[in-house]
């Protein structure tokens, strides 16, 4: 799925967040959303995602085959991962795995024990995930949202609360899962995105 921002802006009150933000993201390139904590990489993905309403502008989106998405379905091809995002912590590791992927497909190839096991986190599969440690919870958070078969995947900084061990299973996670994908990266440090194709710093939309 290609996205396509026209004049696109976001405010809080009489503050602008961003404005005037023109971009065109591309099925199958991986782009890095670049900026100071607190300049807005949060907002325009959740505005992506459609989880937050534009205060002006157009938000597009296009199939491969360059046809409209319609945006009550754009979730269908979305997933997402940010430390904001809450996890059922009541739930097993095993009960949240197979309850998230009644709503996304698993990426061809994928299955429950394969998501495990790209976790390396076996033994802890009937473990309730409130046990999880910082870490833990982070990795799930990206294996949910890079072992969809959704066409574009966001990422709000990845690496949060992973250790150096953490960060080497994340890229080798991103290089697994994410080709021919659009992947979109909220970052302020280069480890989290130096493959990406492009760069867009948001400070040049204030």
């Amino acid at each position: 799925m290609n996205i396509t921002l026209q004049n696109l802006g976001r405010r809080y009150n009489r503050e602008w967040i961003f404005r005037h933000l023109d971009c065109t993201f591309l099925l199958g390139k991986k782009y890095a959303v670049l900026g100071p904590n607190g300049s807005g990489k949060s907002t325009l993905l959740k505005v992506l995602s459609g989880s937050l309403a534009l205060s002006e502008g157009e938000i597009s989106y296009e199939n491969k085959d360059a046809q409209a998405v319609l945006p009550e379905d754009v979730f269908q091809q979305l997933t997402i991962a940010a430390p904001y995002m809450e996890l059922i912590e009541e739930f097993t590791l095993r009960e949240l795995i197979l309850f998230h992927f009644k709503f996304k497909p698993f990426l061809p190839g994928f299955n429950l024990e394969e998501v495990v096991q790209i976790l390396q986190l076996e033994r802890a599969v009937d473990k309730e995930i409130r046990f999880f440690s910082s870490g833990m919870k982070q990795r799930v958070k990206l294996a949910l949202a890079c072992c969809s078969s959704s066409s574009v995947i966001l990422l709000d900084e990845p690496m949060s609360n992973l250790d150096a061990a953490g960060e080497d299973w994340y890229l080798s996670l991103i290089e697994r899962t994410t080709q021919d994908r659009l992947l979109i990266i909220g970052s302020n440090q280069e480890k989290e995105y130096a493959f990406c194709d492009e760069q867009i710093n948001i400070m040049s939309y204030k």
